[in-house]
Parts: structure tokens; C-alpha cells; sequence
């Protein structure tokens, strides 16, 4: 079973979810608000106000809908980092050659 340590709304209604196995996913929630609880959540203010609810380990919004962290685990896309570039990749060709 999974559980979610941190919540962030990133756009839309896509949102960054931390779970306890350390991964770190990315959510796209917009088709998957149907039903009486979720349809509501299509109010993108009403959306942005999804928060960590520590009782329950998942993410919660003001008008009482919630979804199981297993869910959300398993349609989230892990986020990896950044690969750092080279802001100015010429000035290092440059050395590579001399």
C-alpha cells in the first residue's frame, strides 16, 4: 500500500505528488473528474485546494473528495531531474581542443 507525503498543484489540474517510497510523480487528474464528489473539482479554484490530509495519507480537497494514493501511484508519471546543461556548451568545446 502507498501513501502520499506531499502535495503541490502544479497547472491545470496536474499536481506533484511525493510518495512514501521517495518517488516524486506527476498527475494528470483532468479526465478522471466524473462523479458527484469530483465533478465539483473542475472549478480550477476549487481544484487548487488539494492538500495533505496526514489522517488519511492522500490528497483531500475543501469539498470533502479524496482519492486513493494506490490510484494516484499507479496514473502518475515519475518526475526524474534535470539534467544540468552547460549554459554556454562553446566555452567548453574550446578547452576539450586545445
Amino acid at each position: 500500500m502507498r501513501w502520499i507525503t506531499s502535495v503541490e498543484h502544479v497547472t491545470g489540474y496536474k499536481l506533484r505528488l511525493g510518495f512514501d517510497d521517495g518517488s516524486v510523480k506527476l498527475v494528470d487528474l483532468a479526465r478522471h473528474l466524473d462523479g458527484e464528489v469530483f465533478e465539483p473539482l473542475k472549478d480550477l479554484r476549487l481544484f487548487k485546494t488539494a492538500h495533505l490530509n496526514p489522517d488519511l495519507d492522500t490528497v483531500v480537497w475543501d469539498n470533502g473528495a479524496d482519492m486513493a494514493p494506490e490510484f494516484l501511484y499507479e496514473i502518475g508519471v515519475e518526475e526524474r531531474e534535470p539534467a544540468i546543461v552547460a549554459e554556454n556548451p562553446g566555452k567548453y568545446a574550446a578547452k576539450r581542443k586545445k
